[in-house]
């Protein structure tokens, strides 16, 4: 059970990065609800840890986070799945959000389908938009792995996502 000090630090952790922090792990689980599992998992490893946690709490709890999914995917071989389909007929309106959602859907997918490293790398520097020297940090290893992991990630993704870029896209990356 956590002092009343730490239970403080916890919550102003969540106060103020707790929404943050449930992005990164809905990224890195493809759904919220598996997101909201993740980051509990790594909220109940932090209180665990207690005062032992050397550096930043949230460095912490992200590094969890990564670790964990990394194990979950693993695991469950969860890269192989893909996100369901929104289907346009369930959205009404504006043509632009239905392409926004389809794209959306489609990053989605060609990101759930990196091998894990790739996905954590991406997902901190591109989304979380952390320094190679920050997401080495993070991840535990070093700049040279992320700078590389990085650029074969966005290759691979750039390959999956072929078939759904517009035509303008793919002309100006042969050019």
């Amino acid at each position: 059970m956590p002092d009343a000090e730490g239970a403080a630090d916890l919550e102003r952790l969540l106060a103020d990065r707790g929404e943050q922090l449930m992005r990164t792990a809905v990224l890195l689980t493809g759904s919220h609800q598996d997101g909201e599992d993740l980051l509990q998992a790594g909220l109940e490893r932090l209180l665990r840890r207690g005062r032992r946690i050397e550096g930043s709490p949230e460095g912490y709890l992200r590094r969890t986070l990564y670790n964990l999914a990394a194990d979950g995917w693993r695991r469950q071989g969860t890269w192989h799945r893909k996100l369901p389909v929104i289907g346009a007929s369930h959205l009404a309106g504006d043509p632009d959000v239905m392409a926004a959602v389809d794209l959306r859907d489609a990053l989605m997918r060609v990101l759930r389908m990196l091998p894990p490293q790739q996905r954590a790398v991406i997902v901190l520097r591109y989304w979380e938009q952390l320094t190679q020297a920050e997401t080495a940090a993070a991840l535990g290893c070093s700049e040279g792995t992320v700078k590389s992991a990085a650029s074969r990630g966005l290759q691979r993704m750039r390959d999956l996502a072929s078939p759904w870029l517009p035509v303008h896209v793919e002309q100006e990356k042969t050019t």
